[in-house]
């Protein structure tokens, strides 16, 4: 039993340590330094799979940019919409390039893009069919290439927190914000990418992908071969992308289960690249190859290391390694999460996410034995829902 428990405790050692370090580190954070070099060329690549209710609001707010107009060009990626809304679409000043894929996935779309537009762009934005960006996103994107940086992720805001979901699902972003980007911008690791409101240097991004097959998790592995390609993403916070959360559960199952499959399908295929990569003295590689990869979901490590010190209690007398470890581990975390969440978010509607949150942790426990087959199917998250706040 002595190493079942030796097992366990080191696992939530590394947990534990890992978020409040990277938290901690995420105070430090600082914007990267811009450039003023005059403008570059954008292409704004937003892929639509079967987005009629959102995409022609989202093409329409994509060309109101701060940024001269002849300087970027928004492409519209048209899978599966309906007639009418590709015919609303290229009433626009906008590019539309239509596919359809007997299976379809973000990778393909993109490719199949990527080959119909000229090489002619200095940059690659990517964006979700509901991401709308903030006026001087590509302003500010602009400047922080020109200042040397060939990979940059923006900070992704809520669109919506009118449901406890979707407050819940932008609180966890945030977090993920403040630890897997600012912490490891902070401390010089590569950003992990969000998978929208990504800049890259036109020309290695076009060549990265014409390699990929990625299902799900695309962004995860990119941002492997980007660190490859000797490429590290710099989370950039004040450029800004308004992301619509999930307001239904199932929408929210779903979509968990296609984060966590691709997840632990990318730490299989790249872990022996990453332990070689940390002999050859490249933290990085290894930090978002294993490190980050190797967890369990951020709510079952909080919910887990909140009910452990609760159950062990009862049996403190067998522990091998003491008792006290355990509510120490459990402080510990909580002032990782106090560090990580903004101010905004300390409010009576966190109070109530807190109540729906013992639920939302068994859904993903349970989710855990269904992941089976997830990553090699596209799994789709539809946007422009009602509120289901209530379930």
């Amino acid at each position: 039993m002595a190493i079942v428990e030796a097992l366990v405790l080191l696992y939530f050692v590394y947990v534990v340590c890992y978020t409040f370090v990277f938290s901690l580190a995420g105070l430090f954070y600082r914007n990267p330094s811009p450039a003023s070099k005059g403008n570059k060329k954008f292409a704004v690549f937003i892929p639509a799979y079967k987005e009629d209710s959102v995409i022609v609001g989202v093409a329409q707010k994509a060309l109101s940019q701060s940024y001269p107009n002849e300087f970027y060009d928004v492409i519209i990626i048209a899978d599966s919409l309906q007639p009418e809304t590709v015919a609303k679409l290229k009433q626009l000043p906008i590019r539309v390039v239509e596919v359809k894929f007997e299976a379809s996935t973000k990778v393909k779309s993109l490719n199949h893009a990527l080959g119909q537009v000229p090489d002619s762009y200095d940059f690659a934005v990517i964006l979700d069919a509901d991401n709308v960006m903030l006026p001087d996103f590509l302003e500010r994107m602009n400047a922080a290439h020109q200042a040397g940086h060939g990979a940059l992720q923006g900070q992704r805001l809520p669109k919506n927190k009118n449901s406890t979901l979707s407050f819940l699902d932008g609180l966890s972003e945030a977090i993920n914000n403040h630890i897997y980007r600012q912490g490891t911008t902070a401390l010089g690791l590569s950003a992990s990418i969000n998978g929208s409101g990504v800049s890259f240097d036109f020309a290695t991004f076009k060549r990265l992908l014409s390699g990929m097959e990625s299902i799900g998790g695309f962004d995860r592995e990119l941002e492997l071969l980007l660190l490859e390609n000797k490429t590290k993403v710099i989370y950039y916070k004040d450029a800004k992308v308004l992301d619509e959360k999930v307001e239904k559960t199932a929408v929210f199952e779903n979509q968990r289960k296609r984060w966590i499959s691709s997840q632990y399908h990318y730490l299989a295929k790249y872990f022996k690249r990453g332990v070689a990569a940390l002999l050859r003295g490249n933290f990085s590689y290894f930090n978002s190859s294993v490190l980050r990869n190797i967890q369990l979901p951020r709510l079952l490590n909080l919910g887990l290391i909140t009910v452990m010190p609760i159950a062990l209690y009862f049996v403190r007398g067998y522990l091998f390694f003491g008792y006290a470890v355990w509510p120490s581990l459990f402080a510990l975390m909580v002032c990782a999460m106090f560090f990580a969440i903004p101010g905004e978010y300390y409010s009576k509607d966190m109070l109530k996410a807190i109540v729906k949150l013992p639920g939302l942790f068994l859904r993903m426990l349970l989710l855990m034995f269904k992941l089976k087959g997830a990553n090699k199917k596209f799994i789709h998250t539809p946007h422009g829902v009602t509120s289901e706040s209530q379930k």
